[in-house]
């Protein structure tokens, strides 16, 4: 990296960091810190949900498969795609319903206390592997760009995230994404032509690359495989608790549809920009090993971008990836604050939780750095994303999921559905190896991770069904959901006004964010020895995006004023 791409990655961290500090006002009680008053828009929120899904794992994982197998790697992420359209027609309006604060208290409501401190260990456990595994690929890609040592690298990431998150709650979180995808866009969009143009264009690269290069499957990614990590990827959409907070954050089980199309929409675009320089890389230098791959993605701009858009690139990678880990990190946060210590301490003052939230925060983000630390001891990070989700991500979600559309289920049967399958997922994973020589294929280990805990709660239900029970909890959580939706319903003047005023100060931020961000780009253009006027006229557009949107919100403040 070259001096000036040091100075646009600092530029940029100062210029996100000061969006999420700006927030730390806002957060001045518990709607407001976790749900963000539950008036994010959809499109706001469907960027968030986008963001948060998608990480420097997606260039390190699925970089490394895509520059090895070629369009393999596409199909797989179009996987996402089929599972945002499912979720979001289905589940996500089911969630927004709710009305829950966290995925927490549903299960307290529906299932019970018991149930519900048993999930929480359990999510909180494994959330803590998911929130390292986003951590340890940017923090990688950070070593590779500068030469500083991974370890450094993992310390200075977490402690970033872990100060503008515990600052200013879902709001920062939210709104600092939509700049975060901002970057990473006008950063694809700049590298992608230019390693289209290494290789003399889309028609050269086609023509180029061996016939394996375009099958939708390989032989260690089979069709099964990917449909039964499209089936992982519904579940882990509509059931993780980071995610889920994305659907009840807005405000109408109509937008919480949209946020799921809408999340839908970019995973069907946004694989094919992606996947495209790692596998230009593989016509320039073919010879990298499976370990050597995860950097192609990276190998690839550093052989094209000029100075100053490298350090955009690299920028774009780690706010990509950060925004996935605040997400860990605030509904962490909000289960710790809203489920165990408001348990606990019940008569606890909305200055007193603030509080808790923020402290909760650094502690689980500390915890997540140490995790980090220790990945690359555990395989690497393809072989501890894909084994985590195999082994966790059906188990604990699925259940909770089926609860919201089956009121004979209880909490007995999801406990079990939940406690065996990970049992046995784990022995299958580390015991039957060790004792008999036998192991799953990653096609086996994905499969079967996936089978079991839908046919445990299907034979659970078919037996409900023939001996005509019900949960017993059940008709007390549907007064308790009506009840919820009937006060969501009529907020008071002040609760409303508090919540628009929120809104337009996030958009507000977001206008001035896009419009910076666009003047950095522009001015690189300016600046760099070639290729001037595509960096130019990205930055270009994004300044005149960021110009609207902050004159939108101006004016829709004026008129606001204007009618009180």
């Amino acid at each position: 990296m070259s001096l000036l791409d040091f100075i646009m990655v600092a530029l940029l961290t100062i210029g996100v960091l000061s969006a999420g500090m700006a927030f730390a006002k806002q957060g001045k009680n518990m709607t407001s810190f976790f749900a963000a008053g539950g008036a994010v828009p959809w499109q706001t929120s469907g960027l968030s949900l986008f963001m948060s899904f998608f990480s420097a794992g997606t260039f390190v994982v699925w970089g490394s498969v895509a520059y090895l197998h070629g369009w393999v790697a596409i199909s797989i992420q179009w996987t996402m795609a089929l599972a945002g359209l499912l979720v979001g027609t289905c589940i996500a309006p089911r969630w927004h319903r709710t009305g829950s604060l966290t995925v927490a208290e549903y299960i307290d409501k529906r299932l019970g206390v018991h149930v519900q401190k048993t999930y929480t260990f359990l999510f909180l456990f494994i959330s803590l592997f998911l929130t390292a595994s986003f951590l340890y690929p940017v923090a990688k890609i950070v070593e590779v760009s500068t030469g500083l040592d991974l370890n450094l690298c993992i310390i200075l990431l977490g402690a970033f995230c872990i100060l503008y998150v515990s600052a200013g709650g879902l709001w920062a979180v939210v709104s600092t994404d939509v700049l975060q995808f901002i970057i990473l866009m006008a950063a694809i969009i700049i590298v992608v032509p230019l390693s289209l143009e290494r290789v003399d264009g889309l028609h050269a690269l086609l023509s180029q690359l061996p016939d394996r290069y375009f099958q939708l499957t390989a032989n260690e990614y089979p069709l099964l495989f990917i449909l039964a990590f499209g089936l992982y990827n519904a579940i882990f959409l509509g059931g993780n608790w980071a995610y889920v907070q994305r659907f009840t954050c807005v405000r109408t089980t109509t937008d919480a549809k949209r946020v799921g199309w809408f999340f839908a929409a970019l995973y069907f675009v946004s694989p094919i920009l992606w996947m495209l320089p790692p596998m230009v890389y593989y016509l320039l230098n073919p010879s990298l090993g499976v370990m050597e791959s995860e950097g192609a993605y990276l190998m690839m701009c550093k052989e094209v971008l000029p100075k100053g858009i490298l350090g955009l690139m690299i920028g774009g990678m780690i706010f990509a990836t950060t925004s996935a880990m605040n997400s860990k990190l605030n509904i962490a946060s909000g289960v710790v604050t809203n489920d165990l210590y408001k348990r606990l301490y019940p008569h606890s003052s909305q200055r007193r939780l603030i509080l808790v939230a923020r402290l909760s925060t650094v502690a689980f983000g500390v915890i997540s750095i140490l995790i980090a630390l220790l990945i690359q001891h555990m395989g690497g990070v393809v072989n501890v994303v894909i084994s985590l989700a195999a082994l966790t991500g059906v188990p604990l979600y699925l259940p909770v999921i089926w609860t919201l559309f089956s009121h004979r289920q209880t909490g007995t049967t999801i406990l079990a559905t939940t406690i065996t399958t990970l049992v046995v997922n784990a022995l299958f994973k580390f015991a039957v190896p060790a004792l008999t020589g036998f192991t799953f294929s990653r096609t086996g280990e994905m499969v079967f991770g996936c089978a079991l805990p839908i046919v445990m709660l299907a034979a659970f239900e078919i037996y409900f069904i023939l001996t005509g029970k019900t949960s017993n909890r059940y008709a007390e959580y549907a007064a308790w959901e009506q009840a919820n939706n009937a006060k969501r319903n009529t907020l008071t003047a002040q609760a409303q006004a508090k919540a628009k005023s929120e809104n337009t100060y996030s958009k507000h931020i977001i206008g001035l964010g896009i419009f910076f961000i666009g003047l950095a780009i522009a001015l690189l253009g300016l600046l760099s020895e070639g290729h001037t006027m595509l960096v130019t006229g990205t930055g270009a557009c994004f300044m005149l995006i960021g110009v609207v949107l902050t004159w939108s919100i101006k004016k829709t403040m004026k008129t606001r004023t204007s009618n009180d």
